[in-house]
């Protein structure tokens, strides 16, 4: 459960970055009015709708928790990190696209696995608290890592321009830290889910085996479970 908290916290903080950075970008850098800006999160919002209506499901379902959470955290680092390449002049297709593809198919098979972590092994009694306890962890992470994201982002773009560096140059450097770090969030997320998060127990080998004659089969505490 700490373990699932602490990969929520870490993509929390990757995710909202991408959510305000991003926009910023496309707004200030690329030109994009607020309409284009919305319609350029359309494809991530896409994509990431059709995994919450079934597909992060039978991920889940077929490969466990750590599997699915892992690969999709590794994704979203990969799509910031596209982001963190892209250049004052990108286009839609080339510059944004891809990334924003990479980003709502990782956000869309990580969002049900960190939950079900976090919700995981916890009494049924105790279930209100940690869903309490995971929700503030997303919370704060995404507002701990946006305050951090953006300031670097500013400290960047302000050293760029005292270097010479013409607006849009500098804004766009000052973005590609922001991206940059929230990728290492994201791959940091990836890299603790791979390692330390328990794969769904499996029942014991002997909770299925016939009792013997005249005694009743009982379930092992672990098949219970």
């Amino acid at each position: 459960v700490a373990t699932a908290n602490v990969v929520g916290i870490l993509w929390s903080a990757a995710m909202f970055a991408w959510f305000f950075v991003s926009a910023l970008y496309l707004q200030l850098v690329l030109g994009y009015s607020a309409m284009q800006v919305g319609l350029a999160f359309l494809p991530a919002n896409l994509i990431m709708a059709a995994f919450s209506l079934g597909l992060s499901a039978k991920m889940v379902m077929r490969f466990g928790i750590r599997v699915p959470l892992a690969a999709g955290l590794a994704l979203t680092a990969a799509g910031l990190a596209l982001f963190a390449l892209s250049p004052v002049d990108g286009s839609f297709a080339r510059h944004v696209l891809p990334g924003m593809a990479l980003l709502g198919i990782g956000c869309g098979m990580a969002m049900n696995p960190v939950l079900l972590a976090a919700m995981s092994d916890v009494p049924q009694s105790e279930s209100g608290l940690a869903s309490g306890v995971v929700n503030t962890a997303f919370m704060m992470g995404g507002a701990l890592g946006l305050a951090v994201l953006a300031s670097l982002a500013a400290a960047r773009t302000d050293r760029l321009l005292a270097l010479g560096a013409d607006s849009l140059a500098a804004l766009n450097g000052g973005y590609h830290i922001a991206f940059a770090i929230g990728a290492v969030f994201a791959a940091a997320a990836s890299l603790l889910s791979a390692a330390l998060l328990r794969a769904a127990p499996q029942p014991a080998a002997n909770s299925l085996a016939p009792a013997p004659e005249g005694e009743t089969a009982t379930p092992s505490p672990r098949a219970a479970r």
